[in-house]
């Protein structure tokens, strides 16, 4: 295809909204006329919205151990912008024929942007090649993946956690190792009628963060929102159970509602001993706590989900961000070749937990004693890794489907309702369901 006949049809499907980087005809084309880089010094663009990733690719491309072998001597040459902005400028410049990054960041959110109308065929390698040797071992491929085909590979193993002030608990009698949410709920309303603190929270905010908090509950009691062929599944009884745990934990003040988990209002929260225990994943470790409550070293600790009577996991997720390496490029190999030395190594899980404290997500690393040995002097010397561990093995799969954005818009608000007691859990599931269906079908 020539230069001319390929811009075209580029900014052909630039007016139509980007869906007609779909047609067939894109896949035999290249997005570079230049011939591809096969070894020697090569810079590697990488657009993302997290200094963390831009300071693991640069440590790593300087890592003379990590890069040993490589046909390739690398620098990273990063791009900032808004998680959103990434995604928007990367398709704007595909249509445009102009310059794309050689690793994309794309957080999970984010990605079901690009899982309509083949855009992630047509824009990403596909990683089945890349990731069949590891089996299960690899987590977390299936956000990121559309008709079981891999197109980035997950920077975190995001594993949510119950955190707890341990002071909290010893001194009003709420057992450390308490089984079920159902009992927690029953400690949670003693405390918040006798000493006006909660044991978990719910978002009240925006759609996103409501949605999201509601998803990381449905997860660990083994519903979901689709499933691995991108049929709608919110229709379960496990929505329902989640639902109403959610709603009669706030009418009782087990949980406490906030506006948003990492604003000031949970701030104020932490600070006071208002909030005395939360199910968050790993990184709110260092973003919701240590950020927030510094001084309280050494009082928190953290544990398995609680599970629910009736099923599910001990553990959950929440975020997330894929990286995707751009196809058909001069530096496409090169930067495949990055990918799988930090993403897909023993020594490249390392640097990234290093670096930015990013969870591995290659299974058997949960058991490695580089990992199993870590303490976090914030949770008193806590053993993190006993707990991930545990956690690893029974994490659900979280799938996505293009409808995502959709079902967050029009669900949060029926959430939200339950919530604050002005509709019922079933008739907030029903309305979000029915918004959704009618949205698909325009």
């Amino acid at each position: 295809m020539t230069d001319i006949s390929r811009r075209s049809l580029l900014r052909a499907a630039g007016g139509a909204g980007l869906g007609l980087l779909a047609a067939p005809a894109l896949a035999a084309c290249g997005s570079s006329a230049a011939a591809p880089v096969r070894s020697g010094n090569v810079t590697v663009s990488l657009w993302t919205h997290d200094p963390g990733y831009v300071k693991t690719f640069q440590s790593a491309a300087k890592d003379t151990k990590l890069m040993r072998g490589s046909r390739f001597a690398y620098s990273v040459k990063p791009t900032a912008a808004a998680g959103s902005d990434v995604v928007t400028r990367m398709m704007a410049q595909a249509v445009a024929d102009g310059d794309t990054p050689d690793l994309a960041g794309l957080i999970i959110d984010q990605f079901p942007r690009v899982m309509n109308a083949r855009i992630a065929e047509n824009l990403f390698v596909d990683l089945r090649d890349t990731v069949r040797s590891f089996g299960d071992d690899l987590l977390k491929l299936a956000p990121y993946s559309v008709d079981k085909v891999p197109y980035a590979l997950d920077s975190d193993n995001s594993i949510t956690v119950l955190y707890y002030r341990q002071d909290v608990f010893d001194k009003y009698k709420v057992p450390e190792t308490v089984e079920t949410w159902e009992e927690l709920l029953e400690h949670g309303e003693r405390l918040a009628k006798d000493h006006k603190t909660s044991i978990g929270m719910v978002s009240t905010g925006d759609n996103g963060a409501i949605v999201n908090g509601f998803n990381q509950f449905l997860l660990q009691r083994g519903g979901g929102f689709f499933n691995a062929s991108g049929e709608l599944t919110l229709d379960s009884p496990e929505a329902l159970e989640v639902l109403e745990f959610m709603t009669q934990g706030v009418r009782s003040g087990a949980l406490l509602a906030l506006p948003d988990p990492y604003g000031a209002a949970c701030a104020a929260a932490l600070k006071t001993g208002r909030l005395a225990a939360t199910a968050m994943p790993n990184w709110y470790n260092a973003y919701g706590l240590q950020a927030n409550v510094p001084d309280q070293k050494g009082r928190w600790r953290m544990r398995t989900l609680p599970r629910f009577e009736g099923g599910g996991h001990v553990g959950s997720t929440l975020g997330g961000t894929g990286i995707a390496v751009l196809k058909d490029k001069p530096h496409t190999q090169a930067a495949l070749e990055l990918l799988k030395r930090v993403y897909l190594t023993r020594e490249g899980q390392i640097l990234r937990y290093n670096n930015g404290g990013f969870l591995p997500t290659l299974q058997p690393l949960y058991r490695d004693p580089e990992f199993t040995q870590i303490e976090d002097e914030y949770l008193g010397g806590q053993r993190v890794f006993d707990v991930y561990g545990k956690a690893a093995v029974d994490l659900p799969v979280f799938y996505q489907a293009a409808g995502m954005q959709i079902l967050i818009d029009v669900l949060g608000g029926p959430i939200l309702d339950a919530l604050k007691g002005r509709t019922s859990p079933a008739a907030a599931l029903k309305a979000g369901l029915k918004a959704y269906r009618q949205q698909v079908k325009r």
